[in-house]
């Protein structure tokens, strides 16, 4: 199963979760309505006539009684999910979670950034927050979030003090991999349908309260039955709840766990994970109240659960290592030491940043039948070409894109001309929105350019993400105003400046408004064949320039991917990037299939020629970008 299509079963198992709350909302009502109606109902109770028909007298009963639950349920349930638009971020911080310091000297909290950032630049998304929940001693992490683009990551103190790089990797790829399933949004929204439900039963509880102060025990008796049968029909929602979240969760925990494999293609960093969980005396369990987010974690987060959100750990175990014993367990207790990684981490850092530096070119192979297959699931090539080019980034520009103070220049000085002229207006406009203080920061990262390769300056754009999220939105709305001006200076736009401002706005606008991001919608390629038409040529005149038949060539052959989209002409490259811009709108609203036969068509336009330009790989990113496809790294993209 491809990311495509997980995407298409979130898809449908969120129709589907949203089906089931319906039902439990609607049997909810139909069992409040029942007690209302046998503790009040009755005609006399209300002052009607005994020969009245129950039914009709309590006509206006019914419609409060239903309205006021559904609406009871229905608002809860919007104000959980509301609460949970601020991003993942918050959720990490409401459970004691500490942001890490990019440039934190500490050897665990570098090594857990780096195989993050990694991971994130490897797979062609966001570098999502990093969190750290120091109090937690078990070893357990999830990731949260609506999109990638205001996603989070974190893990308890015990995962980095016991597991080492490559399990640490492996546990980092199975929380990736809901990023890319899209389980986040629909954990997200599980989260907002039981709270909902479990309102019900604190409304009981607030009935049973209030008629402890009732002075009149006979006008208390029907607030206390009420209350006690609220209570009762609140958790009995809440059990089917459960169960609704633990079906869903745990096939996705089995799916999580083989995407893992598959990234790191090392079947012992996510297998030694999970026994070290089974050997560790704290195992995954929480102190802080793990109940909503459970189905979120890597592992169990209680020690006790009627409903179990994740298999059983040694079935887990087995199923990615055949030859697993029980005994096993028994004897790496024996041997594990929290101080072992603090120890290690160090030396294991300097060698992998010596690694690093040494990685060939490796990335994803240039064949357009896999590259489809492979959006989303990225190997461990794509992690080394990351891990190289990462630490390869100058001293100065690499701190720049970790700091909060100066990401925003970061991204202004990616824009800058190398024409003396075009360079000062650019510096101007910065010095107008921003301060002189910027642009004197612009004109020092400027300085620290020549050992930058062309291939290092959209990951920059990822490394500094995080860092530019955490500004106010008026400044975030700023920057992508000035972006523009910086663009337009010299009256044209290439490529690379196309993707950083189009890539730049997009990552804040979803960041800024994650509950509005979707992984796709119900359009088809036959009815947006002239988008789909401009996205082809504009990507083969860029491929070929000065080359009009190599040019009709790719197009054609792109659009051999497209049985019902076809044309005899290759259009003219004029005013592409306004015309792109309308196109790629309206294509994100493509069904995730769709996407996958638009990504597979523009993969063999590119790849006519057996090779990858960097105009052609910055264009493949930004059109995956902005139809909300993530693009792993391709092989030796260019510099």
């Amino acid at each position: 199963m491809n990311f495509f299509e997980h995407q298409d079963r979130a898809r449908r198992q969120t129709r589907f979760l949203v089906f089931l709350f319906a039902l439990a909302v609607l049997a909810i009502i139909l069992a409040v309505n029942a007690v209302v109606l046998t503790t009040l109902g009755m005609p006399n109770a209300v002052g009607f006539p005994q020969d009245t028909n129950v039914l009709t007298a309590n006509v206006g009963l019914i419609a409060w009684t239903s309205l006021i639950t559904g609406a009871t349920i229905g608002l809860a349930s919007a104000y959980r999910s509301a609460q949970l638009r601020s991003g993942g971020g918050e959720i990490a911080r409401s459970l004691g979670g500490t942001p890490v310091d990019p440039s934190t000297s500490d050897p665990l909290r570098r090594r857990l950034y780096n195989v993050v950032e990694e991971m994130a630049i490897a797979s062609g998304v966001p570098v999502p927050e990093v969190f750290v929940l120091e109090h937690e001693q078990g070893i357990n992490a999830f990731a949260a979030g609506y999109s990638p683009a205001d996603a989070a990551v974190a893990v308890t103190r015990g995962t980095l003090e016991h597991l080492n790089r490559d399990e640490l990797q492996g546990v980092i790829a199975h929380e990736f991999s809901h990023i890319f399933n899209g389980d986040m949004r629909l954990n997200i929204r599980l989260i907002g349908f039981l709270f909902g439900i479990l309102v019900i039963a604190i409304v009981g509880r607030r009935l049973l309260f209030s008629a402890r102060f009732a002075r009149d025990s006979r006008n208390a008796a029907p607030a206390v039955m009420i209350g006690l049968v609220v209570v009762l029909i609140g958790y009995v929602g809440l059990f089917f709840g459960r169960w609704i979240k633990a079906a869903v969760s745990r096939q996705r925990e089995y799916l999580a766990d083989a995407s893992a494999v598959q990234f790191t293609r090392n079947a012992d960093g996510v297998a030694g994970a999970l026994k070290k969980i089974g050997a560790l005396y704290a195992s995954s369990f929480m102190t802080t109240d793990a109940e909503e987010i459970g189905h979120m974690l890597f592992a169990r987060g209680m020690g006790r659960q009627l409903f179990a959100t994740h298999p059983p750990l040694e079935e887990r175990i087995r199923a990615i290592d055949p030859n697993f014993r029980p005994e096993e367990l028994t004897e790496l207790a024996k041997t594990l030491d929290r101080h072992a990684q603090a120890r290690q981490a160090q030396a294991e850092q300097e060698e992998h940043r010596a690694d690093s530096r040494t990685a060939g070119p490796g990335g994803l192979p240039l064949d357009a039948d896999s590259l489809a297959e492979r959006i989303g699931q990225p190997g461990l090539s794509q992690v080394l070409v990351a891990a190289a080019l990462t630490a390869a980034v100058p001293r100065p520009l690499e701190r720049a894109a970790h700091s909060d103070e100066w990401a925003q220049e970061l991204v202004c000085f990616l824009l800058l001309s190398e024409n003396d002229d075009i360079r000062e207006d650019q510096l101007l406009l910065v010095a107008q929105t921003l301060g002189s203080e910027s642009e004197r920061q612009v004109g020092v990262l400027w300085q620290a350019r020549h050992d930058l390769q062309r291939a290092q300056r959209l990951p920059l754009l990822e490394m500094a993400f995080p860092a530019l999220r955490r500004r106010p939105h008026k400044e975030l709305v700023s920057l992508m105003g000035l972006l523009e001006k910086l663009v337009d200076v010299d009256g044209k736009i290439d490529v690379f400046e196309y993707s950083l401002a189009r890539l730049t706005s997009r990552q804040i606008l979803d960041a800024m408004h994650p509950e509005r991001v979707r992984a796709g919608g119900n359009e088809t390629l036959s009815a947006r064949a002239a988008d789909a038409i401009t996205v082809l040529a504009v990507l083969a005149h860029h491929g070929h320039p000065d080359q009009p038949e190599a040019a009709q060539g790719a197009f054609h052959n792109g659009l051999q991917e497209m049985a019902d989209v076809s044309t005899d002409a290759l259009p003219s490259a004029d005013d592409w990037p306004n015309r792109l811009d309308g196109a790629l709108k309206r294509l994100d609203a493509l069904k995730p299939a769709e996407k996958q036969r638009l990504v597979a068509s523009m993969a063999r336009c590119v790849l006519t020629d057996g090779q990858v330009t960097p105009e052609e790989f910055e264009l493949l990113r930004v059109i995956c970008g902005l139809i909300h496809v993530p693009l792993p790294l391709l092989e030796a993209p260019g510099h």
